[in-house]
């Protein structure tokens, strides 16, 4: 639907029928046409993989919502730095630490990540991210502190610091579960591929529990 047609509806309303379509309808529309017999490899998948995939689609949905709040409390660039900080930044360094702690053939734990050049680089990307975040705060505390009430409450309506914070970072952290409910949802993609199906569309499947659970 055109945006220009839903320029007089409430955020609420074109996000829920955007979501709708996003994650009820499309998913499994695109297995079916992707992915022929999906059904079988679903039935033979272990339940634990399926109830972690829908698990972490479903945090990650609670992240998404709580987006709207860390927004509204802190103001769009304040609350988006610190949301998309901390979903980078944990994106990158729990499943590294998880394999640490759990070794898995062909993944790499935080200590391999360290030995290496690129690993090195990545984690100095994280680093920077934080101290981006770390930033961002405080500034938004300087602010906070110099702004009359009555400004505040004119640029951002709802402005609370310490609320939007624990929202914020909340929401960053849940909405990371993307990228965990991806690989836990891998034994899927690899049975898909296992049946000569298009590796290509592998990830149909996965994306059919997690955007349903989101």
């Amino acid at each position: 639907m055109p945006f220009k047609k839903v320029v007089g509806w409430k955020w609420e309303s074109y996000w829920l029928v955007g979501g709708f379509f996003s994650w009820l309808i499309v998913p499994p529309l695109a297995a079916w046409l992707t992915l022929p017999g999906f059904s079988e490899i679903i039935s033979s998948t272990a339940s634990s993989t399926i109830r972690y995939t829908i698990m972490f689609g479903v945090l990650w949905g609670i992240g998404g919502l709580t987006y709207g709040l860390g927004v509204r409390y802190l103001g769009m660039s304040l609350g988006n730095s610190v949301v998309l900080g901390f979903c980078s930044a944990f994106g990158a360094i729990v499943p590294s630490v998880y394999y640490a702690v759990v070794p898995t053939e062909g993944k790499t734990s935080i200590i391999e990540m360290l030995q290496t050049t690129w690993g090195i680089v990545v984690l100095a990307g994280v680093l920077i991210c934080l101290f981006g975040i770390y930033i961002c705060g405080r500034a938004g505390m300087m602010k906070e502190k110099e702004l009359p009430e009555k400004v505040k409450q004119n640029s951002v309506s709802e402005f609370n610091l310490a609320k939007g914070l624990v929202v914020a970072i909340t929401s960053g952290i849940l909405s990371s579960c993307f990228n965990f409910g991806i690989e836990a949802g891998k034994p899927m993609a690899d049975a898909a591929v296992g049946m000569g199906l298009n590796p290509l569309y592998q990830t149909m499947l996965r994306m059919l529990f997690f955007f349903g659970a989101g």
